[in-house]
């Protein structure tokens, strides 16, 4: 399998692009060690950490190439022998006398004391129901108040003008652009400075989950994510402080947030 770097989507082997974003993937082989799967370009295998670059070689003087070891260990140095010291006799005829055997002393093992906890057992508390009584139930209008309430809030704040503009919720797909008569704008930037740049139909955002994915829809003076050219028909996963800007130059920028 391929791991896509950008959302981390596993391809089939062999995949170019990406089959849930659309990014480009690495080019992929295999270990000659153990056979994982590696990155072409990669100097250590991640499975068995076996060293994936050329060992080096030198010429000698024959024309043969030797092999060059990458680490040589300096040869230890023979430890010094110890010189016996003389000894010297003071002329004093010393003898030992033996010590008196002391016996050990005997130490006596008291067993520890473990207090006995007394085991009182848990009675569970069961609610008592009167006779007659109807249980209350819960509307499907407020479970569904509820989950509203759990729902994703997205934005995008203006980095020019510090202004704030809140994402609707209830469309699956929310055009970026200028007043027309072909897709009238979700979000419309013809109020901002220099939004002369700004296309009228210029990007999507398309709302699939709680995974938000903008796309250039043929704009002319394209779609920027955090400096880098979004291409058409590619789209990209938009994630909290990501840099969204209509235009070159960056003069019509938001930053995409969630709470």
């Amino acid at each position: 399998m391929v791991v896509c770097p950008n959302c981390n989507y596993q391809n089939p082997e062999g995949a170019t692009q990406c089959e849930a974003c659309y990014t480009p993937l690495p080019s992929v082989t295999s270990c000659p060690h153990c056979g994982a799967t590696i990155q072409t370009d990669a100097s250590f295998c991640g499975q068995c950490g076996s060293n994936l670059q050329p060992a080096s070689t030198e010429t000698n003087p024959d024309g043969i190439e030797a092999m060059i070891p990458t680490q040589v260990s300096a040869p230890s140095e023979p430890l010094a022998e110890a010189t016996p010291q003389p000894v010297v006799s003071s002329g004093l005829n010393l003898e030992k006398s033996p010590l008196p055997e002391v016996p050990p002393p005997v130490m006596e093992t008291t067993p520890p004391v473990v207090p006995v906890v007394p085991v009182v057992p848990v009675v569970p508390v069961v609610p008592v129901v009167p006779v007659g009584e109807a249980q209350p139930n819960i509307s499907p209008g407020s479970q569904s108040s509820a989950t509203q309430l759990q729902q994703q809030t997205a934005r995008l704040l203006h980095v020019q003008t510090n202004a704030t503009l809140e994402l609707p919720q209830n469309v699956s797909v929310i055009h970026l652009g200028k007043p027309n008569d072909l897709v009238p704008p979700d979000v419309d930037v013809s109020g901002f400075p220099n939004s002369e740049i700004v296309s009228r139909t210029h990007a999507d955002i398309r709302i699939e989950g709680d995974a938000y994915y903008i796309e250039d829809v043929g704009s002319s003076n394209g779609t920027y994510i955090n400096n880098i050219s979004l291409t058409k028909g590619n789209r990209h996963r938009l994630r909290p402080g990501d840099r969204i800007s209509l235009g070159k130059g960056d003069l019509v920028s938001f930053i995409f947030q969630l709470s």
